[in-house]
């Protein structure tokens, strides 16, 4: 993030922007939405847009670093009052699904992001990566609390199921791939017990 980012981190106008890069970002794609689209939907100026970011990768980073610390929030509240390490997993994989019953809903962020950035050396494909490795270690760490058994396998299992589950919810019925999503975490959580 940039020193003027930061400086500029809570105007009126930066939030503005993007809410409205996040919105249209993730509703038609990164690389089929212009800058000009974005200022002229956020009623600002395109200098203001570069006296809050360099340009648009770096409003791509931000939309991605935005969504990151929402899902990470997302992650720690939801295991808030679980008290078996099994019903922490089951609340973060129920919180997955009901985003994707959400309206409007249209995958993962952050695999739509890499799907747009295939470069693995392009800040926006690193930063989808950094937050999938955070995912991994969240799903991991708990599962590691279900058993004594090595975690790694059943965390990578878990994290294939939710990247099925996001790519399936936009594409079929969500019910039925939330179902289908959240029986294959109980036969990950029921084979850590067995």
């Amino acid at each position: 993030m940039s020193q003027r980012t930061r400086e500029s981190g809570t105007s009126e106008a930066r939030s503005r922007l993007l809410s409205t890069a996040t919105r249209i970002f993730y509703a038609e794609g990164i690389h089929s939405v212009g800058v000009d689209r974005i200022v002229a939907e956020a009623q600002v100026t395109r200098a203001t847009l570069y006296r809050h970011f360099t340009g648009k990768e770096e409003l791509v980073l931000a939309y991605l670093d935005q969504a990151d610390r929402g899902l990470r929030a997302q992650a720690e509240a939801t295991q808030a009052g679980e008290e078996s390490a099994d019903d922490k997993v089951r609340a973060v994989c129920r919180a997955i699904a009901a985003g994707i019953r959400s309206p409007g809903f249209r995958g993962c962020a952050f695999l739509n992001a890499a799907a747009e950035y295939p470069d693995p050396d392009h800040p926006v494909h690193r930063a989808v990566l950094a937050h999938r490795q955070w995912f991994l270690e969240t799903v991991t760490g708990l599962l590691a609390q279900t058993s004594h058994s090595p975690a790694g396998p059943a965390g990578r299992h878990l994290v294939m199921l939710r990247d099925g589950a996001m790519a399936s919810g936009c594409l079929s019925d969500p019910e039925l791939v939330c179902e289908t999503f959240l029986q294959g975490v109980e036969g990950i959580l029921q084979a850590r017990s067995a």
